[in-house]
């Protein structure tokens, strides 16, 4: 095993660990850990709110989920000898769930959750159609997952980081919060928000503490985005075996993950829409001095997916176009047609017996495929969702006999405001 470098006891909170990481992006945030090109280590993950979401059949705590306080993230890691303007190149060389662990009350220990935020938390893609906080459990056996609230339907999780990147230079730190700013002015009582500025309330800054605690947790940068640095892509295929190539901003590029997912379908539709979970993660580091000039990766990682995933060969497919329900003409508007090929396929699903919400679920936790099929034909964006039949216990292909129907079980849980 490799050494583990960033340990966490599940025992206990995040915040009174023998390290503590940290839940904002700075680059003054100091870098409890250092490690060597070359190098390959564990670290150890906490679910995004740390140990907040309970496995039972109540989705209150969705509903009161302590957004101000997420990502909890380990790190930052400076890797000896890296530069502003080189690239850090990171293999995923392992990960899975807390190690050891089967059973327990945080999610990681055998199980894990999916959510649907309420739209005064946050919401979710499709935040008007579904206002309410859900949640559903999906307990694991060895790769497989299967859910009391979704029954009927098993998958190999395709297990990944949500979250990892290096840390923001103070320009860059500074562009984020201009920018970010300037589109919350344009609305500043929209909910959910548009962005998310600096709070200093939840922040959690590693060592940092007394009046540079106050400085810094005024002006970092909030996780819940991706950005150049890289950040919470939710990208299902960064797998075992990928290979990663983050922009370097600052000395010793301070690299940070965490947000572990055991599954995800393609966009984490439902906001805390992937099988959310804490783990282990194995890790290679390296450097290419200079690369972010010579391959022109100035902003934003570019990645080689590990072949870890399961091959699925069957699929049913859904498209959407950007013609709002009402039936007005928009533009091209990709996030609109991929919103309409989702609804097209939880409408699909409840024929067979799933409540609108079960579907949600499934397409938020299931290893989904999420494709822009046409960008060019004006006025009207296609996008398409890809579902993999066999994850199913029925045949969902469409017949003359019609819908075969599944047992809905106790359901979805819901909490509303």
């Amino acid at each position: 095993m490799p050494e583990l470098v960033f340990p966490l006891d599940s025992s206990k909170p995040f915040t009174d660990q023998q390290i503590t990481g940290h839940n904002r992006w700075h680059p003054d945030i100091p870098a409890p850990v250092t490690v060597k090109p070359g190098d390959t280590f564990r670290v150890h993950c906490r679910e995004w709110f740390d140990g907040a979401i309970h496995n039972d059949d109540s989705a209150d705590d969705i509903r009161d989920a302590p957004l101000n306080g997420v990502h909890v993230l380990s790190g930052p890691f400076h890797v000896t000898g890296a530069k502003p303007g080189d690239l850090l190149v990171v293999d995923i060389v392992d990960l899975g769930p807390i190690p050891q662990e089967d059973s327990g009350p945080l999610a990681g220990q055998g199980w894990g959750y999916t959510g649907i935020f309420a739209t005064q938390n946050g919401g979710s893609f499709l935040t008007e159609q579904f206002p309410d906080a859900y949640k559903a459990i999906w307990d694991f056996r060895g790769q497989q997952a299967t859910s009391r609230h979704v029954p009927g339907v098993s998958f190999t999780g395709i297990v990944h980081p949500g979250l990892m990147g290096t840390a923001p230079s103070a320009k860059l730190l500074s562009t984020w919060n201009a920018r970010e700013g300037a589109l919350i002015a344009t609305n500043p009582d929209r909910v959910p928000p548009l962005a998310l500025p600096p709070l200093a309330d939840s922040a959690i800054l590693g060592s940092l503490t007394g009046d540079e605690f106050d400085r810094v947790a005024g002006e970092a940068a909030r996780t819940a985005p991706p950005r150049e640095n890289g950040g919470n892509q939710d990208i299902k295929n960064f797998t075992k075996g990928t290979r990663v190539f983050y922009p370097v901003f600052v000395d010793g590029a301070n690299l940070s993950m965490g947000d572990l997912h055991f599954s995800q379908g393609d966009g984490e539709i439902t906001f805390c829409g992937a099988i959310e979970m804490g783990g282990f993660i194995d890790l290679h580091v390296d450097i290419i001095p200079g690369g972010m000039d010579t391959y022109g990766v100035s902003e934003n990682a570019i990645f080689m997916p590990g072949n870890t995933d399961p091959q699925y060969s069957q699929w049913l497919a859904f498209s959407g176009t950007s013609v709002t329900l009402d039936g007005e003409q928009r533009y091209l508007d990709s996030h609109l047609s991929y919103q309409r090929a989702c609804l097209h396929a939880i409408d699909y699903l409840t024929k067979f017996g799933y409540s609108p919400e079960q579907a949600y679920m499934i397409l938020g936790a299931a290893p989904i495929e999420g494709r822009l099929s046409g960008v060019v034909d004006i006025p009207n964006s296609c996008s398409t969702v890809y579902l993999p039949t066999a994850i199913f216990d029925i045949d969902l292909t469409p017949s003359v006999g019609g819908p075969t129907q599944i047992n809905p079980g106790i359901g979805v849980p819901r909490s509303s405001f």
